[in-house]
This record gives C-alpha cells, structure tokens and sequence, in this order.
C-alpha cells in the first residue's frame, strides 16, 4: 500500500513529524490557524492508520505491509518495518486518540505552536516503536517518545512540572540506558538487529564458540534479558517501578495526560510481547532462588502485576486529588495486563523448553485480554484524564474535597463522568470487562492464588471509582461555586464522543478488534 507512491507506514511514521515542523513555523500569532492546521493534520493520519488497521487481513499470517531496505549497513540494521493484528491494533488506538488530544489542547494558550508541533513529534515516535521490525529502529523511536512528553509536561504543566518531568526523565532514560545495552549486546552477538530473524535464532543462539568478548553467552542473554525486563516494567508501569507516574499524570497538561496514559504505558506492554517474551523463552522459566523460595521470572513477574493491581487499586482509593486518582488508577489497570503477559511468558517459555502445551489455550486467552485491555485502558484512561482536566480548568484545583453536587449544575458532564466510569469500571457491557474478563480467565489456571488475590483489587477499584463519583457529582452543591460555569464545554463532548462510542462498541461487540489481535496472537503461541 502507498500513499503518493510511499510507503504507508513510512508515511504513517514521518507524516506526523512533518506536520510538527510545518505547525511549529506557522505565524505564532494566529493561534486559531495553527490548532486548525495542527487538528487537520492529525486527522488525516488518523484515517490513514484507521484504513491500515482495515486493511490488515487477519487471515494471512505473519507481518504485513513490509518494508525493508537499508540503512545502517555497518551495524546490520536496516529500514524494517511492518505489522501484525497487535501492532495495527496500536497503530489505530494512537491514531484516535492524537487528534482528540490535539482539539484538547485548544485550551492552550502560551506557545501553542510548540505545544502542537510536540504532540505529533510525539506521535511519530509512538507509530514508530509499533510498525518497528528492527532492534535499532525500535530503540531510536522507543526514545524519542521520552523527549516530546518530557517538554510537554515541563512546560505547559501544573506547580510541580518540574519536578515530574524531571522525575518522568531519569526513570525513563535510567531503563533506556539498559534497553540499550541490551540492544547492542544482542546485535553485535548474533550479528543482526532484524526481530523477526532474531525470533527464530536467538532463543537458540549459542554464537561460534559459546562467548561474546569472552563473556558466556547464557551471561549475555540473562543481561540483555534484564536491561529489556526494567525499562519496560519502568514503562508499563509494573509496581515498584511505577512511582514517577502518579507525578506526571497529575502535572500534565490534559493532552498530555491523555497520550501518556493512553498510548505511552502500552509501549512497555508492547516491549514485553514483540521483544522480551519470544526472544528469552528459557530465561522466563528457568529456576531461580529468590530468600530460598526457588520460582522463575514469570512467576515474579505475576506476582509483581498483581502487586499493581492491588496497590494501585488501594493508593487510588486514598486520592483525594482527582488526577491522581486516576493515575494510580492506571497502575492498578495496566497490573492486569501485565498479568496477562506473564501467563504468555510461562505457556511460552514452557512450550520452548519442554515441549509442554499445557497452558497453551489459557496462555492465549490471557494474551488476548492483555493486549485488548492496553487498547481499552487507552479509550477510558484518555476519557477520564479528558473529564479531570475539564472540571480542572473550570475549578482550577483538582482537590475533591472542593468539589461536590455538581451534577445539578453539570448534569451532561455527570452522565459522561458516569460512563467513562463505568468503562474503567469494567461494567458488563463496557469495553473494560471483555478484556479484563479474558486475562482473568485466561490466569486463573495457571495463576490461580494470585489471580484470586487480584480480585481484592478488583473490588476496591469499584470502591475508588464510586468514591469519585460521589466526590465529584453527588451531596450538597458547594456554593463555592454557584457563580461558575461547570458544564462541558461542546469541544469537549466532541473530543470524548469517538472515546465513548468505542468503548460501548468494543463492550458490546469485541469481535470487531479481537478477531484481529487473536489472529496474530494465536500464531505467536503457536496455537
């Protein structure tokens, strides 16, 4: 497929970064024609990653619309990109979201050329790390991601920005430091940064004569595999690496609470998937002795998800902050994905060492709800930020002790408050039960004590989310703020409509994006 006879997903890559550059040199004056041209270029990217998403044929196996040529032929890299029913899934979840965050930011007042031209650098690192086929590819764009964000939430953030994005920065570059270690460490080992080659060869790989610089090769991969294993737990966030989240959540501006909520965690998910669970099979089920209790990574990996799950699920319930609420509401979210994925380590690493399929069936049902879930939590975190940042700026404080009885003032924004609630909720009917519903199942049978300690979080995340509701929209109005104006702004119901239509979708018929992501899924696990 080709758009003026280049790539698509070259296109889908580099359009939003041309688009930053034409917005940031648009006259700084005409605030108006900037948003436009910024939200009319995000909106063509997205029909184009919405037609690439339809476009993938889930019948067909293995990555679609590839593209390789050269590029760095000294180190062995090359241009490699394409996508499977995971990655055209992600493609289409940051499509939707960038231009809702980019009409968002239509609040923004100061630099607002800089402010746009941000997001959509921002974007093309997003598509970047999904369509990437390449170790050095998916490095490059897994970073620029950090920068975008990290002056987005400097200098358009609240109080503490600096101290967020300062905090949001060294633990991000503190992991890339280790992803790139391992990057390299896996390159020049086997000689190629090409991911699909290094699927089949590298859990295998034992080099000519065992050694790499006179290290071990077991070494090499047990040290690749933790640099990839941090950085992406740093990003997911996996509890008790998820402490810079809560800061830049809440610090944000909206747009930018809405992307890195919605699209930025999922890379470290995406990490786990593409890169870490198919590249280290045996290191995931090899035995370790950790205060003698002997277990193995994927099992410490679960046990640190369901950590998320509960602590975040706890920590959320004690906000009174509304953004941080729905921060650690995240933690507590993405801990069932992580779950899920640590189902998919073991079944996977069980299956490459000793042949057994035991959990293979439950492995892929975890998976599914794992990869479901990052694309739900990214409609419903997007719409909650959406809701926090609305009332923010109508009230500016996000305290909700301040707040109270503003359905009688507010009463389109309660009913969409409710809602988006409801979906992060995991309502049946919403898009959040199908995909937290299948990692349950999916863990049950092969994380079954943990699986059940997780429900505990899955009732207090009920407790939190009705706690802000009742904070939010019900009891006695607070006169404080009788003379405001507390509805929903029409730009805003605008922003959030695709958001709520997609989860009541998704919650209704999830077969219009599952039967893609099981495609591919089922082909990694060899189901």
């Amino acid at each position: 497929m080709n758009i003026l006879g280049i790539d698509i997903l070259s296109f889908l890559v580099f359009a939003p970064a041309i688009g930053a550059l034409i917005v940031l040199f648009l006259p700084r004056q005409q605030k108006t024609l900037v948003r436009a041209v910024a939200l009319g270029i995000s909106t063509v990217i997205a029909g184009v990653a919405v037609a690439i998403f339809f476009g993938y044929n889930s019948a067909v196996p293995g990555y679609q619309m590839v593209l390789q040529t050269k590029w760095f032929e000294l180190l062995g890299a090359s241009w490699h990109i394409g996508i499977d029913g995971v990655s055209a899934s992600m493609v289409l979840l940051t499509g939707i979201l960038t231009p809702l965050a980019v009409l968002i930011s239509f609040e923004i007042e100061e630099r607002v050329n800089a402010h746009m031209a941000l997001i959509l650098f921002f974007q093309t690192g997003l598509f970047g790390v999904f369509v990437a086929l390449d170790l050095m590819i998916f490095f490059l764009f897994y970073e620029l991601t950090l920068v975008p964000m990290y002056f987005i939430i400097d200098q358009w953030g609240g109080p503490n920005r600096k101290y967020a994005s300062t905090k949001f920065f060294i633990y991000s570059l503190g992991g890339s430091l280790g992803m790139l270690l391992a990057t390299q460490l896996i390159g020049l080992t086997a000689g190629t940064f090409d991911i699909p080659t290094l699927t089949q060869v590298w859990p295998a790989f034992t080099g000519v004569d065992g050694t790499f610089l006179g290290i071990d090769i077991g070494t090499v991969k047990l040290l690749s595999f933790l640099g990839f294993f941090i950085a992406f737990c740093i990003k997911v966030p996996v509890w008790p690496f998820h402490t810079w989240l809560p800061d830049a959540h809440s610090e944000a501006p909206t747009a930018g609470s809405m992307l890195l909520a919605g699209v930025m965690l999922k890379l470290g998910a995406y990490g786990f998937l593409r890169l870490v669970i198919p590249l280290f099979p045996d290191v995931w089920v090899a035995e370790i002795d950790i205060l003698g209790m002997v277990t193995n990574m994927a099992t410490l990996f679960a046990v640190l998800a369901v950590l998320g799950v509960v602590l975040g699920a706890f920590a959320a319930f004690g906000q009174t902050d509304i953004k941080r609420l729905v921060a650690y509401s995240s933690v507590n979210h993405m801990g069932f994905v992580a779950l899920g994925l640590a189902v998919t380590a073991l079944a996977y690493g069980q299956q490459y060492v000793t042949g057994a399929t035991e959990f293979a069936q439950d492995a892929i049902q975890a998976t599914n709800g794992a990869v479901l879930q990052m694309f739900n939590h990214g409609l419903s975190s997007a719409a909650m930020f959406l809701l926090a940042g609305a009332i923010y700026h109508k009230t500016h404080t996000r305290d909700m002790t301040q707040y109270g009885g503003f359905w009688v003032k507010a009463p389109i924004y309660g009913g969409i408050f409710i809602f988006s609630s409801m979906a992060s909720l995991g309502l049946p009917g919403l898009n959040g039960f199908v995909s937290e519903f299948l990692v349950v199942r999916g863990s049950w049978p092969v994380f079954t004590v943990l699986t059940l300690i997780a429900m505990l979080g899955l009732l207090f995340t009920g407790g939190y989310i009705l706690k802000g509701i009742r904070a939010v929209l019900h009891g006695p109005f607070n006169l404080k703020w009788r003379n405001t104006q507390l509805e929903i702004e029409l730009r805003e119901v605008i922003a959030i409509a695709p958001l709520m239509v997609l989860m009541l979708v998704t919650g209704v018929v999830p077969n219009w994006i599952l039967t893609v992501i099981n495609a591919s899924v089922t082909r990694i696990l060899g189901g």
